[in-house]
């Protein structure tokens, strides 16, 4: 009696292809229970400390930027959203016009920054800096389930805004 017949059973009783799929299943299970890899969440949670971030909006189109500071100077709160994941509501501490200027050359060959002479009323520059409680890891400080760092996209929301921002500047308090 051979070991393996003509229609491919061991021993005339079990197929070569059955014992195959048995056994990898039996090594998908073992894996799975024996090594399961790493565990946990992405941000592993050290401490909770407060936060500074500052963020630049350019060329918010926007018919009254005035208006808009003051309504932010009057709520102190905004909702963030940090790379489409919603975190929830932060501090705005402080809000800044910046004044748009252009590099003008001299005669002489140097550049003087000087105010944009265009005077463009429908386009806004802002400097905002908002707070909040962060998440502090060794990756660095992590708002809801997002890292926050410099050059993340954040969009901000509120009853009559949503625009979107960069981060240029993350504090740890």
């Amino acid at each position: 009696m051979a070991i393996v017949d003509s229609k491919g059973r061991l021993f005339g009783k079990v197929s070569i292809l059955d014992l195959g799929a048995v056994l990898v299943m039996l090594l998908v299970i073992v894996g799975i229970f024996l090594f399961p890899g790493t565990t946990g969440s992405v941000a592993q949670v050290t401490s909770t400390k407060p936060i500074e971030v500052d963020v630049v909006v350019r060329g918010l189109s926007v018919r009254r930027p005035e208006e808009l500071i003051n309504e932010f100077n009057q709520t102190k709160k905004t909702n963030i959203i940090i790379r489409n994941q919603p975190y929830g509501q932060v501090d705005i501490r402080s809000v800044t016009q910046l004044e748009r200027t252009l590099a003008v050359p001299q005669p002489d060959g140097s550049v003087k920054e000087l105010p944009d002479p265009r005077g463009n009323s429908f386009s806004a520059d802002l400097l905002m800096t908002l707070g909040g409680k962060a998440q502090i890891t060794k990756d660095g400080p992590v708002l809801g389930n997002s890292k926050i760092k410099i050059g993340t996209p954040v969009e901000l929301e509120g009853q009559d805004y949503n625009f979107n921002a960069s981060v240029i500047d993350v504090r740890i308090q």
